[in-house]
C-alpha cells in the first residue's frame, strides 16, 4: 500500500436545485467567502487556477487545478490537480428529494514533503483533517444556498 495515496468520497444533501448548486460550485474563486479552510483561489486562465488549503493542523497545501470536465446538464465539474496533491477531485450533482445529492470524490497522491515523511503514523489524523474541512465546507455552501 503506498500510504501517501488518498481516496475520498463524501455525499452531502443540499437545499437547492443541482443547477443552482452547480452554479455555486463552478465558482471556484468565490470558495474561499464559504469554505473557510480554502483560503486562496487564483485564476491562471479561464480552465486553470491555484488554490490555497488549510484546515485544523499547522500546514497548507497548495495545488493548481486544470479543469477536465465542466457539464452542467449531466452535474459534473471535474479538475485535474498537481502540485502538494497530485491526481483528480469530481462534483456530481443529482436531484434528490427537493434538493441536490453532491457527490465529491478525490483521488490524489500527496507530493508535500513533511505529509510523506509522516504518512504512516499521520495517516488517521491527515483523514480526520479532510473530513472536518468536507463537514465544513457543507456548512458554508449550504449557508450560501440558504441566502444566509
Amino acid at each position: 500500500m503506498d500510504w501517501s495515496h488518498y481516496r475520498f468520497r463524501n455525499v452531502w444533501q443540499l437545499p437547492a436545485a443541482p443547477a443552482a448548486v452547480f452554479a455555486v460550485l463552478e465558482r471556484a474563486e468565490e470558495y474561499p467567502r464559504w469554505w473557510p479552510q480554502v483560503r486562496e483561489v487564483t485564476a491562471v486562465d479561464e480552465r486553470t487556477g491555484t488554490a490555497r488549503f488549510r484546515s485544523f493542523l499547522p500546514y497548507e497545501l497548495v495545488v493548481t487545478a486544470s479543469e477536465r470536465r465542466r457539464d452542467p446538464m449531466a452535474g459534473v465539474l471535474e479538475v485535474a490537480m498537481s502540485g502538494d496533491l497530485d491526481g483528480w477531485a469530481r462534483w456530481t450533482l443529482s436531484p434528490y428529494g427537493g434538493g441536490t445529492r453532491a457527490l465529491y470524490e478525490q483521488e490524489v497522491e500527496v507530493r508535500k514533503q513533511l505529509m510523506r515523511c509522516l504518512a504512516v503514523p499521520g495517516r488517521p489524523v491527515f483523514r480526520a483533517n479532510h473530513a472536518a474541512m468536507m463537514r465544513s465546507g457543507r456548512r458554508g455552501l449550504t449557508a450560501v444556498l440558504n441566502g444566509v
